[in-house]
């Protein structure tokens, strides 16, 4: 018993000893002045935890668990769920802990290649449900048999539902040629469907290109990762030397990414100026800028829905800002505020809110979205296709119209 209770003061004392390090974390970039204090007052918007405080608490709730918790306890999932629930308490479903593993794999899901088994994931914020978007060809996730629009049900024995989607990623992946099993629930089926996968090695590619009919040229963007801008560029130079006349960009079902990818991307687009600025809580702005050297002069359509979010709506927003193209299908999600990650002493991490962002013009689209330039619904029988061939896709139908008037 002596050793139980040593256990659970070490974890008292590592978790006070975490939110210290985000303190300190946070004092050196200037995003919150305290977040600990023991002078027993309550100012608005900040946390009053004591080491004091913290102890008793997990004191008794120690004794419960020791004498009465039929199981072994697990003390190093105890500790790290001590961590995610102070970040979960903050009622903010884009704030998030990661474990040392979960935060490498993050980093890793963003940087050109991972392992893993071949599949884009969205989440809808409202519900929490998560759904298999895309399958990439080639790869284990297709092989088994997952197909895009299978809504996401287990990664191994963990129900994903609601859960942050970076820590979902994370157990997805792993060590090459291990198995991971994926149970998805699939329309019309009556129970839900579990899949044994392999981990390989993938190459991410966020950016698909083709040239249509009259010389317009089609960029699908399905992701802003750290790689998006360097292939997106890519395509559009070679859409270029291929004589384009006008483009469509497809950001339908792309939730975000990085706000440094997708500006880039914009620097390529934009005349000189604004891209999107942030503001945080104390009113610092920051601002995100086109220069003059590049700029997209041929006709232009963007195509969004209702889970283009995030860094897809700077884009969106930025160029419906400017009027050089023409938003087409349905109006978008509307997430307009930033996180960023916070690195801990330890190889874990703290993903916070931090600000808002706001369009060129000013505009605020959190919990609003942007509306489209021509509204186009998905005809419903098209919705549970697996893969929507162009020539019955109607949205994108409708911009391939509107560029070629």
């Amino acid at each position: 018993m002596e050793e139980k209770k040593q256990l659970w003061k070490g974890i008292a004392i590592g978790f006070a000893a975490t939110l210290i390090v985000i303190q300190a974390v946070m004092f050196a970039s200037g995003f919150l002045p305290e977040i600990l204090g023991n002078n027993g007052s309550e100012k608005a918007g900040q946390i009053e935890l004591t080491d004091k405080e913290v102890q008793e608490k997990l004191t008794e709730i120690e004794s419960l668990m020791n004498n009465y918790y039929l199981d072994e306890l697990d003390s190093e999932q105890i500790e790290t769920w001590l961590y995610k629930g102070a970040v979960a308490g903050l009622g903010d479903p884009y704030a998030a802990y990661y474990t040392k593993e979960e935060y490498q794999s993050m980093i890793d899901s963003t940087n050109g290649s991972y392992c893993g088994i071949g599949v884009e994931i969205s989440q809808n914020m409202s519900t929490g449900i998560v759904t298999l978007t895309r399958i990439f060809e080639d790869g284990p996730a297709r092989e088994a048999g997952l197909l895009p629009g299978d809504i996401l049900y287990k990664v191994g024995d963990m129900e994903v539902t609601g859960q942050d989607l970076n820590m979902i990623v994370s157990h997805i992946k792993g060590e090459e040629n291990t198995q991971v099993r994926i149970s998805v629930v699939r329309d019309g089926e009556p129970d839900y469907l579990n899949f044994e996968v392999s981990r390989r090695t993938i190459e991410i590619q966020t950016v698909e290109s083709a040239m249509l009919e009259e010389q317009i040229g089609y960029i699908s963007i399905s992701s802003f990762d750290d790689v998006t801008s360097e292939q997106f560029i890519q395509a559009l130079d070679e859409l270029e030397k291929q004589g384009m006349k006008g483009l469509i960009v497809d950001l339908r079902d792309n939730g975000g990414g990085l706000v440094s990818s997708v500006c880039a991307i914009l620097d390529r687009l934009l005349p000189e100026g604004l891209i999107v600025y942030t503001e945080d809580k104390y009113g610092n702005r920051e601002e995100e800028s086109s220069d003059k050297e590049h700029y997209f002069d041929k006709p232009l359509a963007v195509l969004v829905n209702g889970n283009s979010a995030s860094a897809s709506e700077i884009f969106a927003g930025a160029i419906k800002d400017y009027g050089i193209g023409t938003l087409v299908g349905t109006k978008t999600y509307g997430k307009g505020i930033v996180q960023k990650i916070y690195p801990l002493s330890d190889g874990t991490a703290v993903k916070l809110t931090v600000s808002k962002y706001y369009t060129p013009k000013g505009n605020d689209i959190h919990g609003i979205g942007i509306e489209p330039d021509i509204e186009v619904e998905l005809e419903e029988e098209l919705e549970k296709e697996v893969v929507i061939p162009m020539e019955k896709d109607n949205q994108l139908q409708k911009a391939l119209e509107l560029l070629l008037q």
